[in-house]
């Protein structure tokens, strides 16, 4: 009850931290709607041919809801996955000019509901396999996310540091995540104690290596929007040294909370284990689960960036030294092997707090009866 408690405090709070938003110049509205009829046609301009497709749709929310429109999409990929079809549902977007017109867009599909139907598997899984333990890790995540929206991505919005700000947000994430998903107990501040202490390790690997590596947090089209847009004023190798350490976080959470847990396990089943031989025994389980997590990270890594690298593997002028010196793939190599040293320095830090604060009183040994008179 008490974790429920304290985390209906956390979300209070993040939901009280204002969300600067700038002010709307255009009058702009998002309706749903459902396509029809569609129908295609080719037309070239400057010796290319593109698709221009016509669709009929009817507006199934917002203030037109019933009403049907029509609306005219120009140089739409000929391929036939790409098209609107008939019966789909689209994200309409509707704009009220000045002088009272109104123009509407086909914006994208309307995918939510399949992401809700994706969630719904999640949460009904994460309850049913993790029964209370299930629900309150939901509760951390939640707070996590809230903690993402309403704090650290305003805050670097407004101007502000993005590595402090991901540093601080990183604390909070840590502390609230792990106390909601595993509890106000010892193993849980153990853990917690030792995620903080390798993340002040991981910012240090990460300003060395972002450093070494020259690099200034351009290597992505995203950044490249940013720039050229009102964030302009961003300190981008900030926004790249801040992802890299909320990135590390969540890999850290996994690794000293089964760090903390093993080490704890081992000295409940045999008691009469120094803290020496408990750490060797930690260590132990920390190195096969080494072996997973660091495979897990890169192919995590490598699995998001999968268009990046095709892309770059249709470069044949280029030579392949000069493909990985680019600051697009040097960005995701410095963040996979800053995550891997995380992982890395995170079982020895983990595996040693727990030795040292969760070990029993050394030489004790289980009391067993064994046949006999008492006296």
């Amino acid at each position: 009850m008490r974790r429920f408690i304290v985390g209906s405090v956390l979300l209070g709070t993040v939901l009280l931290i204002p969300l600067s938003v700038g002010a709307q110049t255009t009058k702009e509205e998002f309706q749903t709607g459902q396509v029809i009829d569609a129908t295609q046609t080719q037309q070239e301009a400057d010796g290319e041919t593109s698709i221009v497709q016509k669709l009929t749709i009817r507006l199934t929310s917002g203030p037109d809801a019933g009403k049907s429109i029509s609306v005219e999409n120009d140089a739409i990929s000929d391929r036939e996955d790409l098209l609107y079809k008939k019966g789909e549902m689209l994200v309409v977007d509707t704009l009220t000019r000045a002088d009272g017109s109104v123009e509407y867009m086909a914006k994208e599909r309307y995918r939510l509901p399949g992401m809700g139907w994706a969630l719904l598997l999640f949460l009904g899984l994460t309850v049913v396999l993790g029964g209370l333990r299930g629900i309150s890790s939901i509760l951390g995540l939640v707070v996590s996310i809230l903690l993402l929206a309403k704090l650290i991505i305003p805050l670097i919005i407004a101007g502000y540091s993005p590595l402090l700000v991901s540093i601080v947000g990183s604390c909070l994430i840590a502390t609230s995540s792990l106390y909601l998903a595993h509890g106000f107990n010892r193993r849980t501040s153990v853990a917690l104690l030792s995620t903080l202490l390798t993340l002040v390790l991981a910012i240090v690997v990460a300003l060395l290596f972002v450093s070494l590596g020259r690099l200034f947090g351009m290597g992505s089209e995203q950044t490249l929007y940013l720039q050229l847009g009102q964030f302009s004023h961003l300190n981008f190798r900030g926004l790249l040294l801040g992802g890299i350490i909320i990135g590390c976080l969540g890999v850290l959470d996994d690794v000293t909370t089964a760090q903390t847990a093993s080490v704890d396990e081992i000295s409940k089943a045999n008691p009469t284990l120094t803290r020496h031989a408990l750490f060797r025994s930690g260590m132990s389980v920390g190195r096969e689960h080494i072996a997973s997590l660091i495979n897990t990270l890169a192919l995590a890594y490598v699995g998001a960036s999968l268009p990046l690298l095709l892309l770059f593997s249709t470069d044949t002028d280029s030579p392949l030294w000069v493909i990985l010196n680019g600051e697009a793939i040097a960005e995701e190599v410095i963040r996979t092997l800053v995550g891997s040293a995380t992982l890395l320095l995170a079982v020895p830090i983990s595996t040693w707090f727990a030795a040292l604060l969760l070990k029993t009183k050394e030489g004790t040994r289980p009391v067993v009866a064994v046949g006999g008179h008492h006296h």
